[in-house]
């Protein structure tokens, strides 16, 4: 599978994005806020893309919302040739007191739904409305379901991390391969 390279540029913002759906994890990530960079290192390595991303803009949340469309578009653009992958990924993943389940389908119906328990608006250097709102663009734009459901922490940076270990995880899981199958996923032999 080829790098996809995915360039958004507007009044607001300036976003280069490269990705390689099945790589080994390695990432580049350069925007302006580092807690919501080491989300994006955190899925990246957890999912084995490989992704390089190079951000900026006027405001932290039109740089957040545009590297989730980015980000969106690259995925979908790699998805569209593949027939036989798995399409669902889950995973239930734990990190000191949190505990997330996260839930995909690549099916070309987005929907965004969470059940996350943050007490904080802030997160580091990062609001926590930016990182929802990056999660929303990515599905809207990547085409798929993404389901979160916090099952217990009070630790906001831990839960958010694990969220994003956790869609690395299910990610990777949903674009695997299935050996046994070789058209689309789905019974109506189309996505």
């Amino acid at each position: 599978m080829n790098e996809i390279v995915v360039r958004r540029k507007t009044r607001e913002t300036d976003i280069t994005i490269k990705f390689k759906l099945y790589g080994k994890g390695e990432y580049h990530i350069d925007t302006p806020y580092k807690f919501f960079n080491h989300l994006l290192s955190e899925l990246t390595y957890y999912a084995l893309f490989d992704l390089n991303v190079k951000a900026s803009g006027d405001l932290a949340h039109h740089v957040i919302e545009d590297v989730g469309i980015c980000l969106g578009d690259a995925l979908r653009r790699s998805l569209d040739e593949l027939k036989n992958i798995k399409r669902f990924g889950f995973s239930v993943t734990p990190m000191d007191d949190a505990l997330v389940i996260v839930s995909v389908d690549l099916a070309k119906r987005p929907f965004f739904s969470y059940k996350l328990e943050l007490s904080r608006d802030i997160i580091e250097d990062t609001s926590v409305e930016d990182i929802i709102h990056f999660l929303k663009s990515f599905t809207d734009h990547g085409i798929f379901n993404l389901h979160i459901i916090q099952m217990s922490g009070s630790n906001n940076h831990h839960v958010l991390e694990t969220t994003f270990k956790g869609l690395g995880q299910a990610l990777r899981m949903a674009v695997s391969i299935d050996e046994k199958r070789t058209g689309v996923t789905s019974t109506k032999g189309s996505l």
